[in-house]
This record gives C-alpha cells, structure tokens and sequence, in this order.
C-alpha cells in the first residue's frame, strides 16, 4: 500500500491494555499507535469510534484444501473466510495432495497463496514423505517456504521416526506441531469415550490416545532440543503434561481450539457437525483447557478449520468425515462465551488469538509501530445467531449452529490494504 490510512477513534485492544485513539497506516506499516492523528489531503481515514481495533488474528491451525480437494474449500474460499473473521495470517496444514514434502510439491500451493490469497498464508511442510510415518523430509531445503512442519490428521507413530524428526528440526531450529494419537487405541471411536457415548451406543475414543502420544513427544523433544508445540490439545492430562514441561524449562507449547473450551460430549448430537478429531470431550477436561488458558499452559487458541462438502458431513457421528470450520465464528464464540462472561479478559484474547501465535511461529505482522499493518476492527456490541449459509467458506458444517453470540470483524487489513470490510 502507498500513502496514508488512518482508523480514527477507535478503542485500541492490546494485551498491555486498552485506549482510545488513533492508528496511523503509512505504506502498508503502522507508524503511530493512540493519541490524534490529523487528516491531510488523500488520507483514506475510516471512523471506527466504538469499535475494537486490535493486532490481526492469527490461527495457526487451517484446512484449504488446495492442491488436491477443492471441491471442499479454496485457497481463495478459506482466505476470505479468513478475513471476515478477522484473521491475517494463516498457516495451512498439509494433508493435500500432493503433500508438501519436498520443494517440488511445495511450490503449487505456494503458486496459488500468490495468486488467489486474501490474507498471509504460510504452509506447513510435512514431517514425512506423504504423511505416511517413515521418512524425514529435508527440513533445511524447506526451512524458508514453511511456518513449521507437522504430519497433521494423523501422529507419527514410530517413535525412532519422530526422535529423528525432533532431532533435524533442533538442528534446522524449526518448529515441530504435533497431532498426537495412538492409533492403536482409536478402537474404531467416533467420538469422546465418555457418557454421551456409553448412553447412546457408541464406539468411543479415548483419552489416552492423545496423551500417551503427547507424553512420549515431550520426552523426545526433552531428549532432541527441539522446540515442541502440540496441536488441538483436547483432554486434562495432555494439559497438565504441557504445564509439567514449562515448569521443567522445555520448549514445549500447545493450542486448543474454541469448541474444546465451550463444549462438552454431553452437547453431542447424531449430526456430522459434531464430529472433529480429537472430539468434544468430557466437561472435566473442558475444565482443565480453560485452567489451562487463564494460567498460560495452553497459550493458542486455533480453530482446526476443516472444511468438508454437505455429502460428507450429512452422515451423522459414525459416517461424517472428521472436521468442523471456524474462521467465521472463532472471535464471536470466544468473545462471547470466555471475555463477556470473566472467563478471560480481552487483553489475553488478544494474546491468545494475536500475540502468542506470532511470537511462538516466528510470523510478522499487527498492531505495533514499524510492523507490517495487519489489523482487524471488530463490533464488539453487535449480537446475531450464527448462520452457516451465510458463512464465505464453502464449509457450513460448524457445531456452534443457532448459537447467539456477540462480536464480529467489520474490517480487516493486511499490509495496510482493507481486505475485507462490512457491508454497512
């Protein structure tokens, strides 16, 4: 961007707290942060008194689909979706075909992020050569295209293959985000092993397919050096396993996501929108996860935006594909549920869903003087039921269907461009 945009009036939200002023956006970067900025001539100023202005939102944990499934959602569909949500940079998981596992296969998604991205998307590289579990890519070759590398939709079984993973990555000083399960205890499960399931007839999941795993990757990552961070933590003991390694000084981090902090098994229904991996679980461990974002245990909150197609959503617990979106609804639910309600205050939201996810993927970008202005204002005061038809991801399957909440992205910018901004 060239020349001048200001946002005039407007509470400034950061974790170090909040003030009303003015944000001055001079080529694409933040230049001045509160107080009165004066209009010249060619200005584009934007009147957002009453509304929040804060750093972009970051998730790092998003399905797009392309290359290889876009009958279920574009890169172009899944950005935009991204931009009314309030989101600026997203990192793209890898369970795409091809997989991104060398340079070669990288480099048509990178071809389709410069052409068809609304907002910044960095892709993961896969930790093995297809997702399949055996062979470590070459990281170094990869280092530069990539926020970090995982094998997300399935763990890396073999521990000798994740040590030897952990092990590159410390040397190539990248990230490893892992999605740990032992399939050897999935059983077959469909969703939480727990009372929604014992009532209803269901074949369950169980907790300790996520810890066990979760546990053998601290200790590796003990052993390596690597820096660590666990994706879509859903249970009480893979919580207390990450706080165990912060306080023993490792670099081990972890998200979850906003339908693991304000759901449970027991608000199940038989209706695919309801089947994620890992799945809803207990209330306890819903318990532990909200314990473990006040505290600063689990320091991201990321959607796991899967989008799937209406077919393969429609099939109820047992047949529905695994995966939920939440682009659209993520700033709405937390806001909602966790900010208005004293759960947590806005200055850790900001943290949670901004701050924490640049600092920790080393990603640039937001609401600080000299950064690239990726911004988001959000009307805090508006209230509506959440609609899937209207949401811009070709997904529409979302567990929080009908939900009233409060909040949504009126404008977003990135690098000082508006890339999205509601209708009035």
């Amino acid at each position: 961007m060239t020349g001048r945009l200001i946002l005039k009036g407007g509470t400034i939200c950061r974790a170090s707290g909040s003030e009303v002023g003015d944000v001055l956006v001079e080529n694409g970067v933040v230049r001045q942060i509160g107080g009165t900025v004066e209009p010249k001539d060619g200005d584009e100023v934007y009147d957002v008194a009453g509304k929040c202005v804060m750093s972009g939102l970051v998730d790092v944990h998003v399905h797009l689909r392309e290359p290889g499934f876009s009958y279920k959602e574009t890169i172009e569909s899944g950005t935009k979706a991204a931009a009314r949500g309030g989101f600026t940079t997203v990192c793209s998981m890898p369970n795409l075909n091809p997989a991104p596992d060398t340079l070669d296969n990288l480099s048509e998604q990178l071809r389709l992020i410069r052409e068809s991205a609304v907002v910044k998307v960095i892709p993961y590289g896969t930790i093995t050569e297809r997702r399949a579990g055996s062979q470590v890519v070459d990281m170094a070759a990869m280092k530069p295209y990539v926020a970090a590398f995982t094998d997300d939709g399935s763990g890396v079984q073999a521990e000798g293959v994740m040590e030897l993973a952990m092990q590159k990555a410390a040397e190539n000083d990248v990230l490893i985000a892992a999605h740990c399960e032992v399939e050897s205890l999935l059983h077959g499960g469909c969703i939480h092993d727990g009372e929604f399931a014992a009532q209803n007839g269901f074949k369950g999941i169980c907790s300790e397919s996520e810890w066990r795993e979760v546990e053998r990757d601290i200790e590796l990552a003990e052993k390596t050096g690597c820096r660590f961070h666990v994706c879509h933590v859903s249970t009480k003991e893979s919580v207390e396993l990450v706080r165990k390694a912060k306080e023993r000084g490792l670099p081990v981090t972890c998200e979850t996501g906003p339908h693991y902090l304000t759901m449970c098994d027991m608000d199940l229904k038989d209706e695919g929108r309801f089947k994620m991996n890992p799945p809803l679980r207990s209330a306890f461990d819903r318990a532990a996860l909200i314990a473990g974002i006040k505290d600063g245990t689990v320091e991201i909150i990321a959607t796991d935006h899967a989008p799937h197609s209406a077919e393969e959503k429609s099939r109820g617990l047992v047949g529905s594909a695994m995966g939920v979106v939440g682009l659209e609804t993520s700033f709405a639910v937390v806001y909602s549920r966790l900010v208005k309600t004293g759960v947590i205050t806005m200055e850790r939201m900001v943290e949670l869903m901004a701050d924490n996810p640049r600092r920790i993927f080393g990603l640039e970008g937001g609401l600080e003087v000299g950064a690239a202005a990726d911004i988001a204002v959000f009307d805090t005061e508006v209230q509506y039921k959440v609609n899937p038809e209207e949401f811009v991801s070709m997904g529409k399957s979302t567990p929080f269907e009908g939900w009233d909440v409060q909040g949504c992205a009126v404008m977003t910018l990135v690098n000082g461009e508006v890339v999205y901004k509601a209708e009035a």
